[in-house]
């Protein structure tokens, strides 16, 4: 609302510092009496106050354009997310650390256990070409000059049953050498075994009327093996009557 102030010419309304004001900057000469007189008599002019109470801008009032920042919940919430997630990705991980760990372990003791198994293969098979010319030349020897007993040997033979007899033992002793480190020589004519590509080498075909098709008759060279592997193929001859 406004009120009304009314002022008249004269410095007597005014205030003491407006009336030394008023005194020092307008000199008395300039003013004749009459002339004062005449501007006492001026109409009075008016002034228009307002009595509402003055309002001061807000300083919290958000500014235009600035965005509201979130809460201490929202934050904590995002906190807690990005946590659990490195939790779940450490723990994956780690799982797979683990596992790798394991395979590791295992594979090393495969390895180190075929080391240890197969350490002699290489020479084994140098070793084998010299047990096959001792069993050739066992057979060479026939059958009937050896067969009589050791202490009644056939006349004129004694030196060729006492020979036989020595390499006999010597091939003996080394296949049981052999077999203490895991090496085996087996012989799949004599059980007459089904054909295996894995453990035989077929060297020839021949039809036998008493035997099935794909079984071995005969064993030209035998097979060895080393902890269950095989070693060297046993070469045969194989049943084909069709």
């Amino acid at each position: 609302m406004l009120r009304a102030a009314r002022t008249t010419g004269s410095i007597a309304h005014l205030s003491p510092r407006s009336q030394l004001l008023s005194q020092a900057s307008i000199p008395s000469r300039a003013f004749p009496s009459t002339a004062r007189i005449a501007a006492s008599r001026l109409p009075q002019s008016l002034r228009w106050y307002s009595d509402a109470p003055e309002t001061k801008p807000s300083s919290e009032a958000q500014p235009e354009g600035e965005t509201a920042q979130p809460s201490e919940i929202d934050t904590l919430k995002k906190d807690v997310e990005a946590k659990n997630k490195e939790v779940v990705d450490l723990k994956d991980k780690l799982l797979r650390s683990v596992a790798d760990y394991r395979n590791l372990q295992e594979r090393t003791k495969r390895e180190v256990q075929d080391a240890r198994d197969f350490a002699l293969q290489k020479f084994t098979k140098d070793l084998l070409s010299s047990l096959d010319n001792l069993e050739h030349a066992l057979r060479a020897v026939p059958a009937e000059r050896v067969a009589s007993p050791p202490s009644d040997p056939v006349e004129g033979h004694k030196d060729l049953v006492n020979l036989h007899q020595g390499l006999q033992m010597i091939d003996n002793v080394m296949l049981q050498t052999l077999k203490r480190h895991g090496v085996v020589r087996f012989d799949p004519a004599v059980e007459e075994e089904k054909f295996d590509p894995n453990k035989h080498e077929a060297v020839f075909m021949a039809p036998q009327p008493d035997k099935t098709d794909g079984v071995v008759f005969h064993t030209q060279q035998k097979g060895y093996t080393l902890n269950g592997r095989v070693l060297r193929a046993a070469q045969v001859g194989v049943v084909k009557n069709s």
